[in-house]
Order: structure tokens, then sequence, then C-alpha cells
């Protein structure tokens, strides 16, 4: 397949809010994660300082990273990564979608969020566990749209703190970074 950048999500105003928030969390050395690259924009500000893993179920995606000198692995959020990440940024599809409003497209896997918006942070959060480091951080962007206090829900329901650290008006929507962390017991 030629690779079709038109099919790669473009850095918005989620994606610079997102960059800004992670130039001020990452730490030297840190081993970080980006699931769902799109363009690598965020990843490609970190390479010079960290160990950087990007994925994206977008081969065109994948392909656009891995341009950037990325290390991109095309899966699903995560799915057969090895090893655990102490910082993990995603800036997942949270547009509330219906099946009637659905492109059927590679890009419409950075934008469809479901019928909530919260599938894939649903699918994201049972098993995202599996591949943070003890002490590591997870930086996710959501939208007013999908439901602030829902998300938050989702993660202390696996376990997690989840607050927000930047929050941002843009247009029609309110973005807000939240940074998750494991509950101390």
């Amino acid at each position: 397949m030629p690779y079709d950048p038109a099919q790669v999500y473009q850095p918005e105003a989620d994606t610079f809010l997102l960059l800004e928030v992670v130039l001020a969390e990452v730490r030297p050395g840190d081993r970080v994660l980006e699931i769902g690259t799109g363009s690598g924009r965020v990843a490609a500000a970190l390479v010079q300082d960290c160990d950087v893993v990007v994925t994206d179920i977008n081969p065109h995606a994948t392909f656009c990273a891995r341009e950037k000198g990325l290390d991109a692995v095309r899966t699903n959020l995560f799915s057969g990564l090895r090893g655990r990440f102490d910082l993990i940024l995603f800036n997942p599809p949270y547009l509330p979608t219906q099946p009637d409003e659905r492109i059927d497209d590679w890009l419409e896997y950075a934008l469809d969020g479901g019928a909530t918006g919260r599938i894939v942070i649903e699918r994201c959060a049972a098993s995202i566990g599996d591949v943070l480091a003890p002490g590591g951080r997870i930086l996710l962007l959501v939208s007013s749209l999908t439901g602030l206090s829902e998300v938050r829900e989702i993660f202390a329901g696996r376990g997690f703190l989840a607050e927000v650290v930047r929050q941002q008006v843009v247009e029609d929507e309110e973005l807000f970074v939240l940074r998750i962390t494991r509950r101390e017991i």
C-alpha cells in the first residue's frame, strides 16, 4: 500500500497541548511509549533524551513516524509490546461517533471514539497497567465531549488516580490533559 499522508492525523491544538505537558513532565532517561502517534510530532520532540517507542494501528502513521526516525510499531494500542514504560502518552480517538458518521478509512482510527467517545480509552485502561513501570505516569488527552468525570472513573476503577494538569478551550470543546498514576495503597 503506498503511503498516503492524507490518512495521517496532522498536529492540531490537541497535539500541541499534549506536547506542552509532555515537555514539562518527561525526565531524562525515561522509557517513553506514545500510543497512537499519528504524525509522530510529540514523540519526535523526545528522542534526544529518552528511549521512545511509538505505536499506531494505521500503517500510514507508522510509516510517517519511521520517516521521522522513530521506533514505530504497527499494533493496536500496545498489543505485543514487551517491557514497561516510565511515561505513556496517548491522544486517543475521543470524538463521540455514531455508526452512520463513520468514514471507513485509516484516518478514522484517530478520530472515532465510539458512541460515547470512550471506547478506545476503556480498552486502553483495561490493560495499560501491564506496560506501566512502577512509579510510571500516563498523560492522556481527553475532551469535554468525551466526559472528563467518566474518564476519571474508568481509571479509578482500575486503581489509578487521574488529575487534570492542563486544560484549554478550543472551539466548541475543552481539552484536558490528565496525569494518571497508580493509586498508592
